[in-house]
């Protein structure tokens, strides 16, 4: 509060501070530093997961023989592969189950359904990894900055009282320290909340697209439980 108005630097304002306004700045830079390390993170994960998705929606569409996609998967997945572990969990529990004496064919379905309810549940969870973060900096971190301006400013009115004669350049370092993290909230809360409704609309749409997959997978395992049916009945 006693720079001059030739003096007045956004360094200078924030090391003059209180403490109260300091914390409340370095906890807005903290927030915002792991905020952009989770955009960066999650923006990577999702890249990688649209990428492999993709791939695999491919060959599992251009491919005839499932258990050899079933069996490229059981040495180990790539984290990211979400596509594929749903399909591994659908297909092992389709193999568990027929194996079932004198299972009916609507069972060892319904058993594979719950099976991908499951792993598509499992991948939604790891897609929203990080995401309640981004939604809290962005909803709290202004009203942190808030708090930490209000402060400020009732602490350089205080300072007013104190001295006989009150003038602009008086009173604008102590404000302009002040408004300092509010700027800083705003700084955090942005691209945070940006980066949430982004991430929340890739997800989202991931998400249906592994609920589509699910169905496309029983309607293959349907069909070709069908045609082994119809196979034994024509042989009997």
């Amino acid at each position: 509060m006693h720079n001059t108005h030739e003096q007045m630097t956004v360094w200078g304002l924030i090391s003059d501070a209180s403490l109260l306004v300091q914390a409340v700045m370095i906890t807005l830079l903290l927030a915002s530093l792991l905020s952009w390390f989770l955009i960066i993170q999650r923006s990577a994960v999702l890249r990688r997961t649209e990428r492999l998705m993709k791939a695999f929606q491919q060959r599992f569409r251009s491919s005839a023989d499932l258990p050899q996609l079933y069996r490229e998967g059981a040495d180990g997945l790539d984290e990211d592969a979400g596509l594929q572990q749903i399909f591994q969990a659908g297909y092992h529990e389709f193999t568990q189950l027929k194996r079932e004496p004198g299972i009916a064919g609507e069972l060892v379905i319904d058993g594979v359904e719950r099976a991908l309810l499951v792993a598509i549940s499992e991948q939604e969870e790891r897609l929203e990894k990080g995401l309640p973060f981004l939604a809290t900096v962005g909803s709290v971190s202004p009203y942190i900055g808030l708090f930490g301006t209000v402060w400020g400013i009732m602490n350089s009115f205080i300072g007013l009282s104190q001295v006989q004669q009150a003038t602009l350049s008086t009173v604008a370092p102590g404000i302009a320290e002040a408004l300092i993290a509010t700027a800083i909230g705003l700084f955090a809360a942005i691209p945070a909340v940006i980066a949430y409704n982004r991430f929340s609309a890739r997800v989202a749409i991931l998400s249906t697209r592994y609920y589509g997959f699910g169905n496309e997978l029983q309607a293959r395992l349907h069909r070709k439980l069908h045609a082994a049916s119809s196979h034994v009945s024509a042989a009997a």
